[in-house]
């Protein structure tokens, strides 16, 4: 789900972000954007005012329980 968009940087160094992934990502007024440059690419990740919130329910469906349950039988008969 690429999506190629570009923006204008001004004399002050601010831009804008698209309004379509302003809404994709949920994007408002206030959040904090974290910026990572690796040498070659610049990554900018939207940071949520509370991460903790942000995850809520973010594992549904995913078995955890099953999984733990799973790697710490692992773990048992690796150590015995």
């Amino acid at each position: 789900m690429d999506t190629k968009q570009s923006t204008l940087v001004s004399k002050r160094g601010q831009t804008v972000i698209p309004s379509l992934i302003r809404k994709r990502y949920s994007i408002q007024e206030g959040d904090r954007l974290v910026w990572i440059d690796d040498g070659q690419v610049i990554k900018v990740i939207p940071v949520p005012n509370d991460p903790i919130r942000a995850l809520r329910g973010r594992g549904r469906g995913e078995r955890l329980m099953e999984s733990l349950m799973q790697y710490r039988q692992d773990e048992r008969e690796r150590d015995a």
